[in-house]
């Protein structure tokens, strides 16, 4: 090895500890960069934002209270972007406000907002209905041409019990607006939870890492044979 070559490496690994250190603070969030201009200073997401002191990103409101962390998307807006259909918002999945009003969207699934479940304020074109329906808020407010909607409801806890959906031994936890995940109580496992005792990691991954291991090493010595004939 030359010495240029463990230097160029050094400089990289350094490159890497940085990055991964600062988080990146410089963000290539490609969801802000989707609708043309800034956040809108004068609207109550705007406000709210500026409340926080939360870093502007194109049509994001950024903050990261953590250095070690990545830097998460609190507020979204959305509003007046000529949208006709919104699919895949997952870069802002921390989200606490989000605006998709003044948009001419006809529909809008509640898969959109799984994992939303700090999502506290979402501002809506007036023909669409809150995700999760209105019994998961806390305020539904129709006036002039939005809808607004406060306050997301935790399903888990409305009638102060875990969820009936959730099997036996698993716990209930929100997943976003009228939605609910069922995870397995400690010390259950398995299909419903019905197996009790630690996961058998050993069992389950050590013949998987086996195999593969096998498998890599047959297509090396097949390749290196074809490229030592040719």
């Amino acid at each position: 090895m030359t010495t240029r070559y463990w230097h160029y490496r050094a400089v990289f690994i350094l490159i890497i500890n940085v990055c991964l250190y600062a988080s990146c603070q410089h963000t290539d969030l490609q969801l802000c960069q989707r609708c043309n201009g800034t956040l809108q200073n004068a609207t109550a997401l705007g406000r709210f934002c500026t409340s926080v002191e939360g870093l502007v990103d194109g049509r994001c409101c950024l903050r990261n209270d953590n250095p070690s962390e990545a830097v998460n998307v609190i507020g979204l807006d959305f509003s007046n972007c000529n949208l006709k259909h919104v699919d895949d918002l997952q870069e802002a999945s921390t989200a606490i406000m989000i605006d998709l009003s003044l948009n001419p969207i006809f529909n809008l699934s509640d898969s959109v907002f799984q994992g939303f479940i700090q999502l506290n304020y979402i501002n809506l074109p007036a023909n669409l209905g809150c995700p999760g329906g209105n019994a998961s808020w806390e305020k539904v407010e129709v006036k002039g041409d939005s809808c607004l909607c406060e306050g997301q409801k935790n399903v888990c806890n409305q009638t102060g019990q875990m969820s009936l959906n959730c099997p036996e031994n698993s716990l209930c936890a929100p997943y976003g607006p009228g939605l609910f995940e069922c995870s397995c109580e400690h010390n259950f496992h398995g299909y419903k939870c019905l197996r009790e005792g630690e996961f058998p990691l050993v069992l389950v991954f050590g013949p998987l890492a086996a195999s593969t291991v096998g498998v890599s090493i047959l297509l090396w010595v097949t390749q290196r044979r074809k490229a030592k004939s040719v």
